[in-house]
Parts: structure tokens; sequence; C-alpha cells
């Protein structure tokens, strides 16, 4: 996994007064920045390449989700073998990334 950037954090308010230097950040320097509004994570703003690679990653994922069912409810016993890999597989890889990012899932 690549080094993760710096991650800013601003009130939304602050954020406003200094929108040129927190699209900046994000632009051309990588490091997005979560807006915060009375204590909680409101948004964050990030490049445009970040998030559209975020979209390409969310379909990938969806796409390896949806196969993993359908091989899982195949007629076939190694073709549900090979779905419950996959679906395990993207299971553990999920609990590592969340592990990765601190994210506990409710």
């Amino acid at each position: 996994m690549s080094e993760r950037p710096t991650v800013h954090r601003n009130q939304i308010a602050e954020a406003r007064n200094v929108l040129g230097e927190v699209i900046a950040r994000a632009r051309f320097a990588g490091e997005p920045t979560i807006l915060v509004n009375r204590g909680k994570e409101a948004a964050v703003i990030v490049s445009h390449d970040f998030y559209e690679q975020a979209l390409r990653d969310r379909a990938l994922i969806e796409a390896l989700e949806q196969r993993a069912e359908e091989e899982l409810a195949g007629e076939k016993s190694d073709t549900r073998i090979k779905g419950g890999y996959l679906r395990a597989a993207l299971g553990t890889a999920r609990e590592d990334v969340n592990a990765a990012l601190n994210i506990t899932e409710s």
C-alpha cells in the first residue's frame, strides 16, 4: 500500500475562508481536507483524480462482489467453491483496509 498523504481537518467556516488553499492542497499535493460541521465529519475535499479513481475502485469491487454471488449460485460445485473463495478474499481485503485506516463498521 502506498504512503498515506497528510490529511487536514477544518471547520467548514474556516475552510471557506481559505478555500483556494484547501483546493490547491488536494489538487497539487494530494492532501485531502476533512470538513467538520458541529464536531462531526461532513465531507472531504479531494483531487478530481482521487475521486475518479475511487469511482473506478468502487465499480471494480461491486463487479467482483456480483461475480462472487453469481458463482456461489452456480450449479457446478467448483464454481461455487471459487465464488466462496472470492467472497472470502474480498471480505479479508475489506477488513485489512478498514484496519489500516482505523475504520470500524457498524
